[in-house]
Order: C-alpha cells, then sequence, then structure tokens
C-alpha cells in the first residue's frame, strides 16, 4: 500500500554513503545509503524534498523493500510526538486492521525524536503486508522523517537491521559546536590514507 505516500509529503538529506566532496553547511540530516541500495526517486516541491530508495534490483513502482527521507525545510512547530500521531491517525483510518508500536521518544544530539513502527496485513501489492518503521527528527531548521519499509513479514534479523540503520541517522549542525558535523575527508584522501 502507498500509505507512506498518503502519510509524508516528501524528503531527502545528505547522502553520505559513497563519499562527498564538499564539507557540510549549517543544519544537515545524516543518513547513509544503506548497502545494496540505490536513489529511485528524488523530487522537491516547495519546501518538501522527497527520496526513495530501493534494492538495486527493485524499482519503486516494484519494491519489497524501500527506505523513504522527506525533509519538511522551515517546518519548526510540528513536534516528533504529534507527527507521529497524525501518521497513525492516517494510516489505521487508511488501513482498519493495521497495527501500531511506539519505539522510543526523547532527545538525540539535542533534537527531539520519535521512532515507532505502523503495519498493515495488505497493500496496494496485492497479498502483501506492509510494515513500516519511522523515525522522526525536528530540527532547528527543518523536520526530518525517515521510514523503512518491508512489503513482506521481515526476520528478526532484518528488524535489528532496521533498528540499527535508524538509530544511526542523526541531525547535526555546523553553527553549534555541541551538535557540530563531522568533517568530510574527500574520496581521494580517504584512497591515500588507506
Amino acid at each position: 500500500m502507498r500509505l507512506r505516500r498518503a502519510l509524508l509529503a516528501s524528503f531527502a538529506g545528505l547522502l553520505l554513503a559513497g563519499g562527498a566532496s564538499a564539507q557540510l553547511k549549517d543544519e544537515n540530516l545524516l543518513q547513509g545509503m544503506p548497502a545494496g541500495y540505490k536513489i529511485g526517486f528524488q523530487e522537491r516541491q516547495g519546501p518538501i524534498i522527497l527520496t526513495e530508495m530501493v534494492p538495486e534490483s527493485e524499482s519503486v513502482e516494484e519494491w519489497t523493500e524501500m527506505v523513504s527521507s522527506q525533509l519538511f525545510i522551515g517546518l519548526k512547530s510540528v513536534s516528533p510526538e504529534t507527527f507521529r500521531a497524525e501518521s497513525r491517525k492516517k494510516w489505521l483510518e487508511a488501513c482498519k486492521d493495521g497495527n501500531f508500536a511506539e519505539i522510543a521518544s526523547g532527545e538525540e544530539s539535542g533534537y527531539p525524536m520519535a521512532l515507532w513502527m505502523l503495519s498493515c496485513p495488505h497493500s496496494k501489492a496485492p497479498g502483501r503486508p506492509e510494515i513500516t518503521w519511522f523515525k522522526a527528527i525536528r530540527g532547528q531548521d527543518a523536520f526530518y522523517v525517515v521510514q523503512k519499509s518491508f512489503r513482506f513479514e521481515p526476520s528478526n534479523e532484518q528488524v535489528q537491521q532496521s533498528m540499527r540503520y535508524l538509530r544511526q541517522i542523526s541531525v547535526c549542525d555546523t553553527r553549534i559546536p555541541q551538535r557540530a558535523c563531522p568533517v568530510i575527508k574527500p574520496p581521494e584522501a580517504e584512497a591515500a590514507r588507506n
């Protein structure tokens, strides 16, 4: 089911996997691309940027796993808890026998965050469930949402791997020393070091 699009308008961020050559400036979402994934779709509509990543052999039209990232530029008035409550409401309206689980909420690196799961036993892909874990972070400049979705019942190892992936996603800000961003080394400097 394309619930993730119905719930969340859009995002993108900084993909650190593959090496960036420019230094980070201001506030940034620190998110790597999962191994074996590619960017399948990227779009900006006004203050909203969306990136969808799928396994190399899949597309955003036909996928079994997907990572979606949304960046809402300038959205600072919504808390992760409010966003979670609204996404839960809309998901369960669209999927009457869906499920919700709150996983974590609080602060990470000085930013409010929430982590939760929503599932639906039937998606637009006939006969397939959709299970999605969400991580929302409210920054100073934007609101960030990253989702990891499956169109099958993931194994315990896949769930643990998804949780590790989502937990390492964070926001940094070059303007705030306590939230400093990492220094990005150009790929050639990294190769020379090895």
